[in-house]
Order: structure tokens, then sequence, then C-alpha cells
């Protein structure tokens, strides 16, 4: 099998959707012989944020010396970007060999109970960081948690980032119900860590990490505020990710015993952590700048929109959005209003992305002040925009992938993988809430 098959194969698992639940995974894991067995993860769930502090902890681990797994969803540009060792992606050769190896394994499951394109993924992954002999696992959940593919694991270590509201027609529509499937993650025994503070979430992962023994830390916003990280200048901007990093640095305490890391290391990994998309800025000719961040919800909005006026304050950019059609748009666009000096609302390269259309119609209903026009492609938005002193793209990582391509910063990929963050929904299947699931809608 060639690499370029091996993709289309993945991208053929797109028809099985995405299903929540662990009877597939574990089966998996199990003909491919138990990897998980040979591996110690770091599991990170949460609504927002886990990525960034899946970074923190990779680039903290490999600064110590450890050989570092990271598996984390979605990928911006290449399919590879979700398997990494060392920060360095699975290799195209490796990919079609596991995925020609997994195809025995695989047709032993009935066609109306195919493991999903993430499912597959995960098991993958499990593979190449047994077979690389990966030191440590930093373990990000797709979605939710409680019955995410990825929780078929025994972690050192579960940690929960935040509570928002986030794919509540699947996690539950209140707090409560979403911290609930978040705190799914947790295991009798193992250290917890979150830094949640909304007080009804917070108190579903207290509990539930009481029932199960779990010695349990809360990292609260004094912890962001430590003489020692202040004085560090992190590469990743906004307040949150000094709260993200405080996060990081409590999982890596707290695991000193299992995986020893020395102070310098600590700091070192912290300041050297990479993570595109998460507002990255990038330099345009002329001395213009653009701003790239995937905040994707109103949580994630508003921490990115208090960023960027704390950035850049007294400038109102041109924002270029693209938003997934099942998000609060609303929301999203308030948030916007708050910062931006005039909206280009354009398509995501999803299906599911929402009509720029409708998108300008939220944002004028919101903001009817505020110059809104709706643009055919991210391209035209772009050109449209070239002008300003400042821009920013936003509302998907998807979006943000694209806008990486346009701009020629995504690595020369002469493929395009983006379309394997989507799925296409089986005729007559049956998409309702806890049973059937999309992956991350980003």
């Amino acid at each position: 099998m060639t690499y370029r098959e091996a993709i289309e194969y993945l991208y053929g698992l797109r028809w099985f959707g995405a299903k929540l639940g662990l009877e597939n995974p574990r089966r998996l894991a199990a003909l491919a012989g138990h990897p998980e067995r040979r591996l110690r993860f770091i599991h990170v769930a949460g609504t927002n944020g886990k990525g960034s502090v899946c970074a923190f902890l990779e680039s903290v681990y490999r600064r110590a010396g450890y050989r570092v797994g990271l598996f984390t969803s979605p990928h911006l540009v290449r399919f590879g970007e979700r398997i990494q060792v060392n920060r360095e992606l699975i290799p195209e050769a490796e990919v079609a060999r596991l995925v020609e190896a997994m195809q025995p394994w695989l047709a032993q499951f009935p066609r109306n109970h195919h493991p999903t394109f993430f499912e597959v993924v995960t098991v993958m992954a499990l593979l190449h960081f047994a077979a690389r002999e990966c030191e440590v696992v930093i373990w990000e959940t797709g979605m939710g948690g409680r019955l995410d593919a990825t929780n078929i694991v025994l972690p050192l270590a579960s940690v929960i980032t935040n509570i928002h509201y986030d794919h509540q027609r699947w996690l539950g529509y209140t707090l409560r119900e979403i911290a609930a499937e978040k705190a799914g993650i947790l295991k009798p025994g193992v250290p917890a860590l979150t830094a949640a503070d909304e007080p009804e979430a917070l108190a579903v992962i207290r509990t539930r990490a009481l029932e199960l023994g779990c010695p349990f830390w809360v990292v609260g916003p004094e912890a962001a505020e430590a003489a020692w990280l202040r004085r560090l200048s992190l590469p990743l901007a906004g307040p949150y990710q000094r709260r993200n990093a405080a996060l990081a640095a409590a999982t890596v305490r707290v695991l000193q015993r299992e995986l020893p890391v020395s102070q310098e290391a600590l700091e070192e990994g912290l300041v050297q952590t990479t993570w595109p998309g998460r507002f990255q800025q990038v330099r345009l000719p002329g001395g213009r700048e653009m701003v790239l961040d995937g905040a994707h919800n109103v949580g994630a909005m508003a921490a990115f929109c208090g960023a960027l006026a704390e950035r850049y304050p007294g400038v109102r950019p041109v924002v270029v959005l693209g938003v997934m059609a099942d998000k609060d748009l609303e929301g999203i666009a308030r948030e916007v209003a708050q910062v931006a000096g005039r909206v280009l609302c354009v398509p995501v390269p999803s299906e599911r992305g929402a009509d720029p259309v409708q998108l300008a119609a939220v944002c004028r209903r919101v903001a009817p002040e505020l110059e809104v026009r709706p643009v055919e492609s991210l391209a035209a938005a772009l050109e449209e925009a070239a002008g300003a002193p400042l821009v920013v793209v936003t509302g998907s990582l998807y979006l943000v992938g694209a806008a990486l391509e346009e701009l020629g910063l995504a690595g020369g990929s002469s493929r395009d993988e983006k379309g394997l963050n989507t799925w296409t929904s089986p005729v007559g299947a049956d998409v309702g809430a806890r049973e059937s699931a999309v992956g991350p809608s980003l």
C-alpha cells in the first residue's frame, strides 16, 4: 500500500461517522496486541486549551530528555500532525504500513459496526508510539472523554483544562453534564488535575475524583501569577496560555516520581513550546501583521479577543471569520464585535461550515454599526483585507489550516488532507445525542 492509497482508505472511513463508545477501540487495540499496555500516558481533556496544554507538556518532557509521543486532533494541514514523536510527524511510509497492517483486523468487524476514522487512527497512534518505544505519551481526547476512543488507556495522570459550552448535542446542554463527560477520563487512584473554574463544573469533577480516590489538584488563577512563571516569556500569547502553562507545570510536578524533570528543563520547555494556529502572529510584506487563531466556541473566542485587545490596544483589525454551523454563531459574533473594525465572513473548508451569508446576517444583528460582508472565499477575503495594518483569521482551526496553506506557511504539502477532519454521515445513521457524534467540529 502506498501513502496515497492509505490516505484514500482513511478518507473512506469518514463514511462511518464517529461513534462515541469504547467497544470498538478496545477490541481493535486487543487485535493489535494491546500496544497501550507498553506505554505511559498523560490524558488531557477539556473544552478549550487542551491542545496547548499538550504542547507545553510535550515540550517540557522532550527538553528533559524523554522520547515523547504526541497525539492530538484535528490536524491543520497534514494528517501526520496528529501522531508525532519528539515533534517529528509520523513518516508517510509508516502511515501506509500501519493502514495495511490493520486491514485483517478491520475485516473482523461487521459493516454496521465498523471502526470509525478516529478509532482507527487512535490505534495507529498506539502502535506507532509503542514501536518507537516512547517513554511518555501526551494523549489528547477527541471529544468529551468518557466515551472518547482515547479513553481505553490507563494514564499516569488525568488532566482537564476547563469546561465551557461546546458540542452540546453530544455532551449535554448544561455545564454539569459536559463536566461529567470530561470527568469520564478519571481513573481509580490516578492523580487528577484541572484548571476548571466554573463552580458547578468544578463540583462535578471534584466529586468524581473523590469517588474514585484520585489525588486531586485544582490549578487556580493564582497559579498563572506565580513569580517563577511571570518572569518567563511564553511563546503562546494571552493570559489563558499562562493558565495552560501553569496546569502543565503542575502536572509535571505531580509526576516527578515517575517522570523526573528539573526546574531548568521545565522552564526551558515552556518557553520553547510551539503550537501553530493559536494566536500565531505572522509578519506580512510591508510590516503588516496577521494573527491566526482557531478559537471555535464562545469561551475560546472570548479569551482570544481579550488577548487580542491586550496585545494590540486601540487597534480594530479586519477579522476574517469562518465558523462551523453547529456553533453558537450569535455568541461568537458578539465577542468578535468587541474588537473588530470590519468583519469578512468566509466559508470554512468543511461540509459543516456555516454559510457566510447567514454568518454575516448574525454579525449584523448583533452589531448593526459594524461593517460586515460575506465573501465567497478565504483567498478573496485575504486579498480584500490586504491594505489593513492588522488582519485576524479566526473561528475554526480548519479555516486556520487553509490560511496557512494560502499564505505558503504549510511546509510545502502537495496533498489536500484537511478533508480527513470531516466526515459524511451514513444514510439512515442515528446521529442523536450521546449515541453517535462527529469528530471535533473546529
